[in-house]
Parts: C-alpha cells; sequence; structure tokens
C-alpha cells in the first residue's frame, strides 16, 4: 500500500525558488536554444535511467511540452515567448542545483519543485501550445495523415490560423495571469 506525500509552500518558500529561478536567468543570459533544449532532454533521460520515484518522474516528464514548445516549426514561438520558456529551463540546464541528482531517491526533488513552479509561471504558453497539438492532431486526423490540402486550404494556412489565434489567447492570459500574480 503506497502513502501519499503532499508538499504545501507557502508564499515565503514559494519566493525562495523564485529567487533561485531569476538568478538562473540572470546567470545565463544568451541562452542557446539547443544547449537548453539537450540539457533538459537529458535531464528526463537521465531520471528516467535513475529509476527515480514515479511522483518525481512524473513532474519532470511535464518538461517535455515545455521543450516541444521552442522545437516544433509548426507553432513557431515568437522569439520573446522562446526566451521565456528558455530562461524557465535554465535551472535545468545547469548541472550545479539545490539537491545533486545523483542523491538516491531525491536527487530529483529539487527539480520536481522547479517544474512546478515553470509550469506554473508558463501556464498561458503551455495551455495554449496543447491546445495548438490537440487542433493539430484532430485536424490531421479529418483531413487526413498527411493534412493535404482540402478546397483551398492547406494545411500551412489551417495551422497558421489557428497558432495565431492561439499565441493571442496566450499573450492575454499572460497579462491576466500575471495581474492576478501581483
Amino acid at each position: 500500500m503506497g502513502i501519499k506525500i503532499e508538499l504545501e509552500l507557502d508564499d515565503n518558500d514559494l519566493a525562495y525558488f523564485q529567487r533561485i529561478i531569476e538568478e538562473k536567468k540572470l546567470g545565463q543570459r544568451d541562452l542557446e536554444i539547443r544547449d537548453v533544449v539537450e540539457a533538459t532532454r537529458e535531464l528526463i533521460r537521465a531520471a528516467r535511467q535513475a529509476s527515480t520515484p514515479r511522483y518525481i518522474m512524473s513532474m519532470l516528464e511535464q518538461l517535455g511540452p515545455l521543450v516541444d514548445m521552442v522545437t516544433d516549426e509548426d507553432w513557431s514561438l515568437p522569439a520573446d515567448d522562446v526566451a521565456r520558456v528558455l530562461h524557465a529551463l535554465a535551472y535545468f540546464s545547469d548541472p550545479e542545483d539545490l539537491i545533486p541528482d545523483d542523491v538516491p531517491g531525491i536527487g530529483y526533488l529539487d527539480d520536481a519543485v522547479m517544474v512546478e513552479l515553470a509550469c506554473r509561471n508558463l501556464r498561458p504558453e503551455l495551455e495554449a501550445y496543447l491546445d495548438f497539438c490537440k487542433f493539430r492532431d484532430q485536424e490531421s486526423s479529418r483531413r487526413g495523415s498527411a493534412g493535404i490540402e482540402v478546397g483551398h486550404v492547406s494545411r500551412l494556412d489551417w495551422l497558421e490560423t489557428r497558432r495565431k489565434e492561439l499565441q493571442a489567447t496566450m499573450r492575454k492570459n499572460r497579462s491576466l495571469f500575471s495581474r492576478r500574480q501581483a
């Protein structure tokens, strides 16, 4: 029989972890997409190979969509939004984190907390991207696996239209989300 473990972070705890994220941003101003993406993917691979506890691994798996949104050519995220995501992922690309990853059982616990904060801070971006992926999959199925032209609307047309709609909503939601956080 398993047990349920919950972590409750108060405002001071959240501020502490947020400061760490901000310090990583300041220390890595010119982030290379390729480097951050590869380091984040490597963290996920290493955690899988280390038999990381399932509750921590489920948190780390949430990094996948964040990485995907900056590499997905169909999503074509504007540069300033890519920078926001990369700065959130900077913590995971730095081998120097709060708890060394090779500590059995808890080495990735700090990473799990940081994933939660990153996903929280990037909620509008993440929701818009996941909506886009769902739309793309549904439309590709509906229009055929190649997403070929139907009538006078090409795959590029319907993806671009939906991408623009969702990215506009993302920016609006981010503004609303930021005001609520303040």
